[in-house]
Parts: structure tokens; C-alpha cells; sequence
């Protein structure tokens, strides 16, 4: 009779084991069990660097290759309006090292008048030149809508654009214009001579004033057809004189003087040997395929030019 109740008590007992048993084994599968078991898991090496990387980086992202050559047709959204503009970047260009930059201003043919006007600077000799020296540089063109102060703020505002993203070396920032955007960086030039080392001033009048040239020592080079349609030799001679007075006014002598300020009013002869013998301000262009005049301006630097 004792066997008899001593069975059921002990499949009672294998019983409860069982049960236990299996609810130890659904807890250790459960997602609390699994994020208590990974909670000291160390991810691999490599795991770690991609998250180091993806702290600094937005969304993993790897750094944007920089894009060289000519970029055209750009926008910039600036203080000063809608600057549209396009630039020259060396094929070699290195963010380590420090290149001149050159801002050149083309004239009212090449302005902005809207979308279809969008790259009409692009094939201008004014633009490309400064491209096809051997030293490698910054080259920027912008499409302004006019020819007066608005203009010359945003010719500088550009200037500064580019000295700030762009690995410029900031002794050596140039300018240049024809006819209406010589007007412009004659402004803008005179308006923030700290800025600029040289500027070459093509068949136009000088809108800007005189003696923060010089006493900022910018040089300047002055280029005009004697026969120029348009704006007359004459305006020329005047703009170079009260540049001149400006710089004896400032202390410099005639021989410092003669190193910063040049003036070239060919005749139709030396035109005509350039293919060129009618429209003589649109020939002014010409001064771009000066490689001795474009040289002068690049040999200039803020270091070396204050007496």
C-alpha cells in the first residue's frame, strides 16, 4: 500500500521540473534576456572607427571630392543680392597650399540680363587667360547687373567669398575689368584697397577714388586704345595723373611710383598687327593677350609693394 502513494507524489515532482525547466529556457530566448546578454558584447575594431567616423561626418557621409576646372554658371545668395558668377579651379588644386586668385569683371555684353544671359563670359578671353599661365591660380568671373556701387560691394563681397572657402593666398588677390566692369572693380578696388595687390584697369573710365590706391599700395595697369571709341584716351591719361598725384601725395618717389603704375595707349598700328583695324574699344580686349602686361599684374604682392 505505501508504493502505491509514493508514485504519484513523485511524477508530481518530475513534473514540476520539467516545467521549470522550460520556462528557464523561454526566459533566456525572451528580447529582455537577449538585450541583457549583449549589453557586454564588444563590437570588432572596424565597427568602432565607423562609428567614430559617423559622429563627425552628417549621416556617415564621406567628405565631397572638390571639383577643378571651370565651374560654371555658379550662384551665390549673398548680403549685397544674387551674385552670379563662375570659376577656375587648377586641376592640381590642393586645399594645403595657398593659390593668387584673380576676380575679373567683363563688360555690359556679358552682364547678367537674365537666363539666357547665363554664361556668356565663359569663352571671354578676359576670363580664360589668367587660366592658360603656368602658375596655377584662382580664377573668378562674375555676370553683375550694373556698373555702380551695387556692383562694387559685390565684386567685394565675392572677393571675400572666395578668401574664405578657397585656400587663397590673401597677398596676393588681383582684379580685373573691362569697359563697364571696369568701372565696377575700379570702385570696388579703390573702396577695399587692403584687399587687392594689383589690378589691371582695361579700356574703361576710373569710377573709384584715388588716394586709398595709394596709400594702400595697390598697383595699377592702364590699358586703352588711342583711338577708343567709346570712352577716349583721354579719360585714360586723367585716370593714370590723379593716380600719380595720389602716390607722390602718399610719400612714394618716382622710381617706387613707376614700379606700381603703368599706362599703355596703343596706336592703330599696333592694333593692326594684332588683326585688329576697326572697334577699337572692343579691341581693347586685346590686353588680355598680353602675356608681359598679365605678368606685371601677377608679380605684384601686398608684402613687396609698401615702400
Amino acid at each position: 500500500m505505501q508504493k502505491k502513494k509514493t508514485a504519484p507524489f513523485l511524477s508530481l515532482l518530475l513534473c514540476c521540473t520539467l516545467l521549470l525547466t522550460a520556462l528557464a529556457g523561454c526566459a533566456a530566448s525572451s528580447p529582455v534576456a537577449q538585450s541583457q546578454a549583449t549589453e557586454s558584447f564588444e563590437p570588432p575594431e572596424s565597427a568602432n572607427q565607423a562609428s567614430d567616423r559617423d559622429s563627425i561626418l552628417p549621416s556617415g557621409a564621406e567628405p565631397p571630392d572638390i571639383e577643378t576646372g571651370l565651374i560654371p554658371e555658379q550662384v551665390l545668395e549673398g548680403e549685397t543680392g544674387t551674385i552670379h558668377y563662375s570659376y577656375y579651379l587648377p586641376e592640381n588644386y590642393d586645399p594645403q597650399k595657398n593659390y593668387p586668385l584673380m576676380m575679373v569683371m567683363p563688360g555690359y555684353d556679358m552682364m547678367w540680363f537674365g537666363e539666357e544671359s547665363s554664361g556668356s563670359n565663359l569663352s571671354w578671353d578676359g576670363f580664360l587667360c589668367w587660366t592658360k599661365l603656368p602658375e596655377e591660380m584662382i580664377v573668378v568671373s562674375a555676370q553683375l547687373t550694373d556698373w555702380h556701387e551695387t556692383s562694387a560691394r559685390q565684386a567685394i563681397e565675392l572677393t571675400e567669398y572666395f578668401i574664405d572657402h578657397f585656400s587663397v593666398d590673401q597677398a596676393r588677390v588681383y582684379a580685373a575689368g573691362y569697359s563697364a566692369g571696369g568701372e565696377t572693380m575700379s570702385q570696388a578696388v579703390s573702396m577695399c584697397p587692403d584687399l587687392y595687390a594689383a589690378y589691371l584697369h582695361g579700356a574703361s573710365q576710373w569710377d573709384g577714388d584715388y588716394a586709398p590706391i595709394a596709400e594702400n599700395g595697390v598697383a595699377v595697369y592702364i590699358f586703352m586704345a588711342e583711338h577708343d571709341e567709346y570712352y577716349g584716351s583721354e579719360r585714360a591719361w586723367d585716370a593714370y595723373n590723379s593716380l600719380r598725384d595720389a602716390y607722390i601725395e602718399a610719400g612714394w618717389s618716382e622710381e617706387q611710383i613707376s614700379e606700381v603704375l603703368q599706362i599703355q595707349t596703343p596706336d592703330d598700328e599696333w592694333f593692326a598687327q594684332r588683326g585688329i583695324t576697326g572697334n577699337y574699344h572692343g579691341g581693347g580686349n586685346a590686353v588680355f593677350g598680353e602675356k608681359d602686361v598679365l605678368n606685371w599684374v601677377l608679380s605684384h604682392s601686398k608684402e613687396s609693394d609698401i615702400f
